[in-house]
């Protein structure tokens, strides 16, 4: 059988379904659900301003930072109650998409 005759077990909504698998699909990244413990870069963009501090509480929906991405400012804010552990960035860093902002605790 050629590789790209290979069948293998596709599992949708608890459904098993016989089927090619294509190369890129095996070696896809899983998803994983988002830690809510961090604060992560949703677009490329420059840290215009921290509004927290190492050790400060916060509640859910509290403003933590601005992201100037495009020329629009962003407001990033808390998506738990809790304190903030560390500021990974500081303020006038260009940042990456998926880059860890903020930890909490």
């Amino acid at each position: 059988m050629e590789e790209k005759d290979k069948l293998g077990i596709l599992n949708i909504d608890t459904s098993l379904y016989k089927t090619r698998i294509s190369r890129k699909f095996e070696n896809r990244i899983p998803y994983r659900t988002a830690d809510p413990l961090s604060v992560i870069s949703f677009i490329p963009g420059t840290i215009l301003d921290i509004l927290v501090s190492p050790g400060q509480k916060v509640r859910k929906g509290d403003d933590l930072m601005i992201l100037e991405a495009m020329k629009m400012q962003n407001l990033l804010r808390s998506a738990i109650d809790g304190k903030v552990k560390s500021i990974v960035v500081k303020k006038g860093d260009k940042v990456s998409k998926g880059t860890k902002l903020i930890e909490m605790e």
